[in-house]
């Protein structure tokens, strides 16, 4: 029925590989460039109406993730949360006609769709008005108007308001860039309590910064904001202290206030940038106080050095590479100390506990500071022993793997496994070719190992060695 399909992706495979834009007049491009957005708008629509049968047949024991929205996520190479959002959207269409209508024609994009569909569920009779306003609107001004569409529908504000709360979140995470990047969401007065504080921050910077001439994005001096109120979070002030006795102020400006943050009766440093343009080099960073110190993964060389080469790492776990300059400043002398107080190698401890030892732990946050499973990016971890425990009665670092809780309860319940190796590899069920019980092999024994021959039926069979304690 659908071998059309594949034909037509393949055809369009050819013709892409025979674009050539710098051939092309502008006015084609442009032509092309409008059929091709709806081939892509037609492809997501075939996507979105099958993500709700995907859904329905997902079997997590058998996929090798624990939900539809993951596997989603890992075929389309998306975002969970994008995923999640087709599969809600796809179940919404079946009691839409007009949005999908619309999605089968290709006027709606996934944004677009998944917009239309969440307000038009809530309130039937605004669909029509929404699928207009989406052929004619900017994305902004539609977002706003499905919002104000499902708050006047809804039956009960404060159970929406509960739902808001229990779904509350704070995401940390590297941007393709490798920039730090924070994300969250949680209930609107939640947000505004937090607006009513950073608010007076972000303005007294932006005086300050156009007082010395200096003109940066708004985000840029929320940023900044946010950086200050961590500082007083911490007992400083002005977040330009400095161990050896340095000032450290940065190109961007200092607030110091007298209050808890409220950001009245402050006082404005501008810093020491010149005032005309902004400053080509990255500000360096404030201190951070050492009684919060994440974990370091830098090279004991690179840190004597002042600088990596080659393979070596110099990055804060869970944030992203930093220079050795900056895990100098930010950890001070807590990184020598930490070094020349490590005593051992910590990739050779073994003691007779169940779970891993302290150092143990740091050890496998510097190599696996997340689930081992390829493709799940889970860091609250459980530690798993790849040989059982009750049978070795030890606990080996290199013996252990990371493992979130769905994945290490498919490795201990429905015997799944990692493939053979080390690092990020992926986890397989039994019957895959790639498990570990399909490649071993019976170990070729030595002379020392065989010992000495005794009798056995008739035949000879070398002496078992003995057991490993």
């Amino acid at each position: 029925m659908f071998d059309p399909v594949v034909y037509l992706a393949d055809r369009l495979s050819g013709l892409i590989d025979t674009l050539d834009p710098d051939r092309v007049t502008g006015a084609h491009a442009r032509e092309l460039w409008a059929a091709f957005d709806r081939v892509e708008r037609l492809g997501a629509a075939g996507k979105t109406l099958l993500a709700r049968r995907l859904g329905d047949v997902h079997q997590a024991d058998r996929a090798g993730v624990k939900t539809a929205a993951e596997e989603l996520a890992r075929l389309g190479g998306t975002t969970t949360g994008v995923a999640r959002d087709a599969l809600e959207t796809s179940k919404r269409l079946a009691d839409l006609p007009g949005v999908q209508a619309a999605v089968r024609r290709g006027d709606l994009s996934t944004t677009q769709a998944a917009l239309v569909s969440s307000a038009a569920a809530a309130d039937h009779s605004a669909e029509q008005r929404l699928l207009d306003m989406a052929s004619t609107a900017s994305l902004s001004e539609l977002r706003e108007e499905c919002a104000r569409v499902r708050a006047t529908a809804d039956p009960d504000p404060e159970a929406t308001n509960r739902r808001l709360h229990a779904g509350r979140r704070l995401r940390r995470f590297r941007d393709a860039d490798g920039a730090w990047t924070l994300t969250g969401k949680g209930t609107p007065q939640a947000g505004a309590g937090f607006n009513t504080v950073l608010d007076p921050i972000i303005d007294e910077i932006f005086r300050a910064a156009r007082a010395a001439g200096r003109q940066e994005p708004h985000e840029a001096y929320a940023f900044d904001a946010l950086m200050i109120l961590a500082d007083r979070a911490c007992g400083r002030r002005d977040g330009s202290s400095s161990a050896d006795g340095t000032t450290g102020r940065s190109a961007t400006h200092v607030v110091e206030a007298s209050g808890h943050g409220d950001g009245s009766g402050g006082r404005v440093d501008s810093g020491s940038a010149p005032a005309s343009g902004q400053s080509d080099t990255p500000p360096p960073q404030r201190r951070l106080n050492e009684r919060y110190l994440a974990l370091l993964r830098v090279d004991v060389e690179a840190l004597r050095r002042g600088g990596v080469t080659g393979d070596q790492l110099c990055e804060i776990s869970g944030v992203g590479p930093v220079p050795v300059t900056v895990a100098r400043d930010l950890l001070g002398h807590a990184v020598l100390k930490l070094v020349i107080t490590r005593g051992i190698d910590v990739c050779n401890v073994t003691h007779l506990g169940r779970g891993p030892t302290a150092a143990q732990r740091i050890a496998l946050a510097w190599t696996s500071p997340g689930c081992t499973v390829e493709g799940c990016a889970r860091t609250r971890v459980e530690y798993d022993h790849r040989l059982d425990w009750k049978d070795t009665r030890h606990t080996r670092l290199d013996e252990l793997d990371p493992l979130c809780a769905y994945h290490h309860d498919l490795r201990t319940r429905l015997r799944w496994a990692l493939v053979p190796g080390h690092g990020k590899r992926p986890l397989v069920p039994p019957d895959d070719p790639r498990h570990p019980r399909h490649q071993r092999s019976e170990p070729r024994r030595t002379p020392a190992a065989r010992g000495r021959a005794r009798p056995v039926s008739g035949r000879t069979r070398p002496r078992d060695p003995p057991r490993r304690k």
